[in-house]
């Protein structure tokens, strides 16, 4: 059985830092990564990598977030700097196997003052 799970989501000041982690368990994963989804708006893209270290991120966050993975724990990571209350959102991991996506129950991130 595949888990999920996520740490790291909080509240933030504007331009400030957060550190998402999620561990995933039960299969191995070609990618994993992050989509988040803000109150009426629809789940986007946020980032991925792939086993081979081959990343993508979507536009809003390039420059300011950065993804990375241990495939020996099947953990991924995501550094997110610079934040901004547009990034507010419920962050969700998840990961990528032949046939199947599975995702985290998701975590809080809020950016205001």
């Amino acid at each position: 059985q595949v888990q999920l799970v996520e740490s790291g989501g909080g509240l933030v000041q504007p331009g400030g830092s957060l550190r998402l982690s999620c561990s995933a368990s039960g299969s191995t994963f070609y990618a994993m990564g992050w989509y988040r989804q803000a109150p009426g708006k629809q789940r986007e893209l946020v980032a991925l990598i792939f086993s081979s270290g081959g990343t993508n991120y979507g536009d809003s966050v390039k420059g300011r977030f950065t993804i990375s993975r241990d495939n020996a724990k099947n953990a991924v990571y995501l550094q997110m700097n610079s934040l901004m209350p547009e990034d507010t959102a419920v962050y969700y991991c998840t990961a990528r196997r032949i046939g199947s996506n599975d995702w985290g129950q998701g975590t809080q991130v809020t950016v205001s003052s």
